[in-house]
């Protein structure tokens, strides 16, 4: 491999389009300069020859003048080649820039695009689905607090009917203990009116018997007075003493005969006013009965209204609680099916999310691999650069003979410029 170690600085904005050769001219020079800034005055004319300020002879030197233009010309050649290759990297490495600009641009688009996504997109889906699920936990609570009311109120409608139920059947069984009351009153209804009728038959025949007696005793009466006053004619004729005796009898038997009628008479109108007043309290006792039987009845009536309309309002709370079952159920699956719906969207925006991170990553790897060529190739300029540099900054020798003296009687010098090379 090897290297150069000299080269004339700034080829390629003095020597772009220009191959000519150096010349020197005495009344126009120029000034070649060096990445080392030093300086050298030489003429560059048309010929192969360097003349001083004034005109110079033609040297003896003239091959060697050649050899140095044929160098020059060569490298000229040689940069003009490099120039060309350096213009083609260079726009390689404007269009690369370019395209780097462009990408870091739509980096930074993509970039804010992802932030506003991260930051606004993300919040809102977020604000949207908290304050759904806030809307959700409220409609689910006040549903909650509803079911609950619902079966409270049903629970005390239960033990409201099992209450009254509790009542009817009491009812019933004060009914039925009314009705065997009543049954027992009506048997006792029935032994009293038989009762009172054996009495009234009684009464008739104690009635009877009394005729009967009083017409038994007025007949004995008769006979014992016509007896007496058989007895007292004889007596009267026989001894009179037995008419007083008589008398006494008589009155005897009569006093007994009213004692007996007045104490009979009396036991039968204690019996008639006992057997009355039996059956005056039986009648008021079967009065009682029928009054209470005609008020249990009325009351097992009412009961039993109020326990139709207790059993229609059941019902009808039972079908009220059943179509808010059923409207709960529903409510409570739409909430499902909106909260499986919110899932899925998240699900779905976190997909999404995924996916411009991913594509923000590629983009991201992209940049990387262009930053890498871009480094690369920003070597081989600096890589590149250098070599120019190190060209340039070559050692430069400059030999000056004297070659003799013109025409004028002044000293001609001859002026090389010796580039080195290091193999």
């Amino acid at each position: 491999m090897s290297r150069r170690s000299a080269t004339i600085s700034s080829y390629r904005k003095r020597f772009a389009d220009d191959k000519n050769v150096i010349r020197s001219t005495a009344h126009s020079p120029r000034r070649f300069s060096s990445p080392m800034r030093s300086h050298v005055f030489f003429g560059v004319s048309s010929g192969p020859t360097i003349k001083s300020s004034r005109a110079m002879p033609r040297l003896a030197c003239e091959d060697r003048n050649f050899s140095l233009s044929d160098a020059i010309n060569t490298e000229l050649e040689t940069n003009s080649g490099e120039k060309a290759q350096m213009q083609s990297l260079n726009d390689r490495f404007a269009s690369y820039m370019e395209n780097v600009s462009s990408l870091e641009q739509q980096n930074e688009i993509l970039s804010a695009e992802l932030e506003q996504l991260r930051g606004n997109r993300t919040s809102r889906i977020g604000d949207l689905y908290q304050e759904e699920m806030r809307q959700l936990r409220k409609n689910l609570n006040r549903l909650s607090a509803d079911k609950a009311r619902v079966e409270v109120n049903r629970d005390n409608l239960i033990e409201d009917n099992n209450r009254i139920k509790e009542k009817l059947q009491e009812e019933v069984l004060q009914r039925e203990v009314v009705e065997n009351s009543l049954q027992s009153f009506r048997q006792d209804v029935d032994n009293a009116t038989l009762a009172r009728l054996d009495l009234e038959r009684k009464v008739q025949s104690l009635q009877e018997e009394i005729v009967f007696l009083k017409k038994l005793h007025d007949e004995e009466m008769a006979e014992l007075l016509a007896q007496f006053q058989q007895v007292q004619m004889d007596m009267d004729v026989a001894k009179p003493d037995l008419t007083a005796a008589l008398r006494d009898v008589r009155l005897r038997y009569e006093d007994l005969a009213t004692k007996n009628l007045q104490e009979s008479e009396e036991w039968n109108k204690s019996k008639i006013a006992d057997l009355t007043e039996a059956a005056n309290k039986n009648n008021e006792v079967l009065q009682a009965a029928k009054q209470e039987a005609e008020d249990c009845r009325q009351q097992v009536q009412a009961l039993t209204c109020d326990v139709d309309a207790l059993k229609g309002t059941n019902e009808s709370l039972e079908q009220q609680m059943r179509e808010m079952e059923e409207n709960f159920a529903m409510e409570s699956s739409g909430y499902q099916d909106t909260i499986s719906r919110l899932e899925e969207d998240i699900h779905n925006t976190k997909d999404e999310m995924a996916r411009h991170l991913h594509e923000h990553q590629d983009l991201l790897n992209i940049k990387l691999a262009l930053d890498i060529e871009i480094a690369t190739y920003r070597k081989l300029l600096e890589g590149e650069e250098s070599r120019k540099q190190e060209k340039m900054h070559a050692k430069q020798s400059i030999f000056i003979k004297v070659l003799g003296k013109g025409v004028d009687g002044r000293s001609v010098f001859a002026l090389y410029l010796v580039l080195n090379r290091n193999i």
